[in-house]
């Protein structure tokens, strides 16, 4: 546990493990968990931490109380609005966003209540999202007069083009159903199946040897930016080198032996 991760009487995130999978939970409920420098300085700790260590298979996000996040915490970015703490909030915010790109393993958002702003953009950041039906997402920024510029990376990179513009552009909510039509989630499940639709997900990917899930996921975000030629290189270069690995040369003979494979980690 990782309860002493801030010098306050309530830390601002918490950390269980539990079966391979490590639950981190913004702990500001009184604010519906709203994300401020403190936040985000524990959140990247927690990652580096996690990224290092092997019993961990999973990452879960989750907001304490009645929300996931509403994003950053307006009042303090209102009282310290001079650009050396501005521009190093976000740098801090994207260095989060991209911590979560680059651990080696899976990261879950569990989604319940409203997440908006950079709470949109944490769930756009994960890997995976499971939605509690009472969930709703926006980039409302633009109605308050600043638009949700670093939210608007990782959403443009879920949704198709002219549904991230309307997002970022007229700061409306969309509810979970339409967070799953466009591709913000995964699932979207009753509120008290949130526990065990996300516990479900990540067992499934537990299920699976975790150098390979490591090595997918450097992959999968490694060719996802580039051209179509390069991604093929490679993709061609990362499956060369994992069929020749002790993963998948025991994986493809179990299928050929019609057996379960026997995974060493």
């Amino acid at each position: 546990m990782m309860n002493d991760i801030a010098n306050t009487d309530s830390p601002r995130l918490l950390r269980a493990d539990a079966a391979g999978i490590a639950t981190l939970t913004l702990n500001r409920p009184a604010q519906y968990s709203a994300i401020d420098s403190a936040m985000l300085d524990d959140l990247h700790a927690a990652l580096g931490e996690i990224s290092a260590d092997k019993r961990v298979r999973v990452v879960v996000i989750e907001g304490a109380g009645k929300a996931f996040s509403p994003g950053h915490d307006l009042k303090e970015m209102l009282a310290n609005s001079h650009e050396s703490f501005v521009a190093d909030l976000f740098r801090r915010c994207c260095d989060v966003m991209l911590a979560i790109q680059r651990i080696p393993q899976p990261v879950i958002a569990k989604v319940h209540g409203i997440a908006t702003a950079a709470g949109c953009q944490l769930v756009a950041a994960c890997d995976l999202a499971v939605a509690a039906n009472d969930a709703r997402f926006a980039t409302s920024g633009i109605n308050f007069g600043l638009f949700c510029a670093t939210p608007g990376v990782a959403v443009s990179r879920d949704i198709s083009r002219k549904r991230a513009f309307e997002m970022l552009f007229t700061g409306d909510f969309i509810d979970a159903q339409t967070a799953l039509s466009w591709g913000l989630v995964n699932r979207v499940v009753p509120l008290d199946q949130l526990d065990a639709a996300t516990n479900a997900l990540a067992a499934s990917l537990i299920d699976k040897p975790s150098r390979v899930v490591a090595l997918g996921k450097r992959f999968f975000y490694e060719q996802l930016e580039e051209r179509i030629d390069i991604a093929y290189k490679i993709a061609a270069a990362t499956i060369t080198h994992n069929m020749l690995g002790e993963d998948a040369q025991e994986g493809v003979a179990a299928f050929v032996e019609k057996r379960k494979p026997h995974w060493d980690d």
